[in-house]
């Protein structure tokens, strides 16, 4: 659990800066038909950690019953969403014991079952790696707008220091 914390807190970091660079009055834009508006994906970038938090202190979600939160469009928004769900995640993984991680929790869609692991599975796969891919997604859409990209991992061609 303590390598799952040291990921965690660096995607955190890394997410929130660059959801601080989410450009005014571009929510709508889109790159391409099939791809999601900005705002919609910067929306699901900062929603992640809630369904972290959701992994584990739930049993399960049934996707065809939620309401997915309505998209933000200024990066004081997206923040006061991310970082409500970063510290409902935070308060998730500290209260929790080794055997619940190893517990199941399902994703079902109505009757259809989409995902049933543990939750130390999921937290890798659902939240850690789910946020990293769309925060690289969210990268482009912002890159294509000619918005400044912070370093992820070391330095950015915008941030070469």
């Amino acid at each position: 659990m303590e390598n799952l914390l040291i990921d965690l807190d660096r995607e955190i970091a890394s997410t929130r800066r660059l959801l601080e660079r989410y450009p005014v009055g571009k929510g709508g834009w889109q790159p391409h038909d099939k791809s999601r508006t900005l705002s919609a994906l910067a929306t699901h970038v900062a929603s992640i950690p809630n369904h972290g938090a959701n992994i584990l202190t739930t049993a399960e979600m049934d996707v065809a019953a939620r309401q997915p939160p309505p998209p933000k469009d200024s990066a004081r928004e997206l923040l006061e969403a991310f970082d409500t769900g970063v510290t409902r995640l935070k308060s998730a993984v500290a209260d929790i014991d080794a055997g619940k991680l190893r517990e199941n929790w399902t994703m079902r869609m109505g009757p259809r079952v989409l995902v049933s692991e543990p939750r130390a599975l999921l937290m890798r796969l659902m939240v850690i790696n789910h946020l990293v891919h769309h925060r690289a997604q969210l990268g482009v859409y912002l890159r294509l707008l000619d918005v400044p990209i912070p370093g992820m991992y070391g330095p950015s061609a915008d941030e070469p220091v």
